[in-house]
């Protein structure tokens, strides 16, 4: 079959870790930061010292049908599964060697000897719409290393990194319309100190929105932002590196009208997180976006990591008139460090109808308990008999570390449909509201299932149910039928 492998710039460093073939074709292995232990510090703190991480891996290419995969590790193999399991990719070890088949395109990870110094594989459908390198308004990066620092868009403009490129900087727009920013190439923000860059992609008020195909590196904060933005389609994008304090991987803030899928965000804090802000705690300058709402996102087919926050999550930041018609589906969480779904509400807003439906969350035999730094030389030592587990499904209302209206809201008519867990553990479970007037009501669980046992109720779910919390709705196909109702708590 054709596959498109897009060589290296000179003078870029690679991955010493792996070689890896795609399609019989050798293909360059990159590196990229990541978190070793999950330990973190609040801001505005400091640079995070390197010896709280290692280094992963990552490769690209372009295919469109099977496409066989051999990957050569430095190290012994005593083990390994490439993730997610859902895409039931079966690796063989053949000495050194391990080899595998993908049924096309996606978001891949293959962990030798445990989940320390991954590698992410990451195939691309073709490229089918790519601009002319002098075409109107591209700002064009052909193969090679360039570093053009700050980047600002204005309407009607494109950004293009093409395979082969790497970009050291950022792109930020406010107030344009009708921006692409695509490619196959890396955007990267190593050069820029902890709060100096803004992340890889920041936009503000702006609409008409294509993100697609590139891979984001190393944020010094978070790393694709986007405030107060309207008609935005983000595909195919490829979030690694993220290490350093505050490095979420997607935020969605005040946005309407948003679609993000086929996507990898492996992210030190929050993964994929819409939120409310009032955009003067980040920038005096920007138009005030909270009495926007966050209001018709999709984010479908998706894969996340997460090393130390949460993995799907609404908040904590909630300061927007309402929070509604959401939709996570078939996705695959490949690890949850504090939540693997989060509604976190601490502030005004409406929160109602969101749905979660054909989540996939894997489950390690042993969790490292995330915790916040408390002195600048600590060191993160695990607990071996620390029995930590991560939250599956999290809702409460709180006034939180990041309150912003000062006034509580509500959360309504919540589904989770299909949601599976695989792994020795079940995952605990907590719903809780604030008083009587800021409550949660209406929260249906339908067909959660744990290792393929079907949960009846709150116990075989390890579901809290603290006060305020109300109409609580476990549905179970097979049981429903025999007992002529779903089971009402």
């Amino acid at each position: 079959m054709s596959v498109t492998i897009h060589p290296a710039p000179a003078g870029e460093p690679l991955s010493e870790d792996y070689a890896v073939t795609f399609g019989g074709v050798s293909v360059p292995v990159y590196g990229c930061r990541v978190s070793a232990v999950p330990l973190n510090q609040v801001w505005p703190g400091y640079q995070r010292p390197q010896d709280q991480t290692e280094l992963a891996a990552f490769a690209c290419c372009d295919a469109a049908g099977p496409l066989s995969v051999c990957v050569t590790p430095r190290r012994e193999i005593a083990s390994v599964v490439v993730r997610p399991l859902s895409r039931n990719v079966t690796p063989v070890v053949n000495g050194r060697h391990v080899d595998f088949v993908v049924s096309g395109p996606g978001q891949f990870t293959v962990e030798v000897n445990g989940w320390h110094h991954a590698l992410h594989l990451f195939v691309n459908p073709p490229e089918l719409a790519a601009p002319p390198a002098a075409g109107p308004n591209v700002r064009y990066f052909g193969p090679g290393v360039h570093h053009p620092g700050r980047i600002v868009l204005e309407s009607n403009q494109t950004v293009y990194v093409a395979g082969g490129a790497v970009v050291y900087g950022s792109i930020h727009a406010r107030g344009a319309a009708n921006l692409r920013i695509l490619g196959r190439g890396i955007v990267d923000v190593s050069e820029a100190e902890r709060g100096q860059g803004g992340g890889a992609i920041r936009l503000e008020d702006c609409t008409g929105i294509t993100i697609d195909g590139l891979v984001l590196r190393d944020p010094d904060v978070w790393c694709c932002s986007l405030f107060g933005c309207r008609n935005v389609e983000i595909s195919n994008l490829k979030l690694v590196g993220l290490w350093r304090y505050n490095a979420d991987g997607l935020d969605l803030c005040n946005c309407q009208d948003v679609h993000v899928r086929d996507c990898f965000v492996r992210a030190y804090d929050d993964c994929i997180v819409l939120k409310g802000l009032r955009s003067a705690e980040w920038d005096r300058a920007a138009a005030s976006y909270h009495e926007r709402p966050v209001r018709g996102i999709l984010v479908e087919r998706c894969v996340v990591w997460n090393d130390w926050g949460r993995a799907l999550e609404i908040g904590a930041e909630t300061s927007a008139p309402e929070i509604a018609d959401v939709m996570f589906r078939d996705c695959d969480i490949l690890r949850a460090a504090h939540m693997a779904i989060d509604i976190q509400h601490g502030d005004r807003a409406v929160v109602h109808d969101l749905r979660f439906e054909n989540i996939r969350v894997e489950v390690d035999d042993v969790s490292l308990r995330p915790r916040l730094q408390q002195t600048p030389d600590e060191v993160y030592t695990a607990d071996p008999q620390d029995d930590y587990r991560p939250h599956l499904l999290f809702i409460i209302i709180q006034p939180n570390n990041y309150p912003q209206d000062h006034q509580a809201g509500v959360v309504r008519k919540v589904v989770f449909k299909d949601i599976s867990v695989t792994g020795k553990r079940c995952l605990p479970s907590c719903f809780q509201g604030q008083d009587p007037e800021h409550n949660v009501a209406g929260v249906t669980i339908d067909n959660l299932t744990v290792n393929g046992q079907t949960c009846l109720g709150p116990e075989d779910a390890c579901l809290q149910l603290l006060p305020h919390v109300s109409g609580v709705t476990f549905v179970t196909p097979w049981r429903d039928q025999a007992t002529g109702g779903p089971n009402v708590i």
